[in-house]
């Protein structure tokens, strides 16, 4: 029997891991490989600077990403984009009703079309990559996916930050602003990794 039960537990360590299945609502982060990405990493003290929803269409997985415009990409597209080809993929670690992340999905195509917000503003007329995933879930299903700060609460004395507050705000810079960074979703204690790559 302890033959039987320690070859058991040889072949499971073997055995490759099950493969990533995306569900509606999950979350994925990576390093974007744009201008303002290192910015936002040293502002947030973050790896990732990038984050959407995936939501299926049609039986194939998309990211609902806030760019210019806020759109669908599809996964594997969104995925080849990042700095390495890098990312992670968290979801809820208590789901949702089916009903409930189906409004999640509303809340969030809401945003679709919608120009990508420069300056982080906590208004609906624009919107970055956080802000809508973060709006989302709440509206939706009232959960707060990572704490909100004031704009002064990051390391916005770093040069490359400095710099693109300047070319954002020039000399007014709106320390009050409410913020929602990558990072503070990807904290969440709501949140479970299901994915890394």
């Amino acid at each position: 029997m302890k033959r039987l039960l320690a070859g058991a537990l040889a072949l499971a360590w073997t055995l490759p891991a099950l493969a990533y299945t995306p569900a509606d609502g999950d979350i994925i982060f990576h390093t974007s490989r744009s201008a303002q990405s290192l910015a936002v990493q040293k502002a947030t003290g973050s790896r990732y600077s990038h984050m959407g929803l995936i939501f299926l269409r049609q039986g194939r997985p998309f990211v609902l990403e806030a760019v210019n415009p806020v759109k669908y990409t599809p996964l594997d597209e969104w995925q080849a984009r990042g700095k390495d080809g890098r990312y992670v993929i968290k979801r809820l670690a208590q789901p949702l009703a089916t009903a409930d992340m189906a409004r999640v999905r509303h809340e969030a195509e809401k945003f679709l079309g919608r120009p990508y917000d420069l300056t982080f503003e906590w208004s609906d007329k624009r919107i970055y990559c956080s802000e809508l995933v973060w709006k989302a879930y709440f509206r939706a299903a009232g959960l707060r996916i990572g704490k909100t700060q004031e704009l002064r609460a990051f390391r916005l004395d770093d040069p490359a930050v400095a710099q693109k507050m300047r070319e954002r705000y020039g000399k007014r810079v709106p320390l009050a602003e409410t913020v929602i960074a990558p990072v503070a979703v990807f904290d969440s204690p709501l949140l479970t990794q299901v994915e890394t790559h």
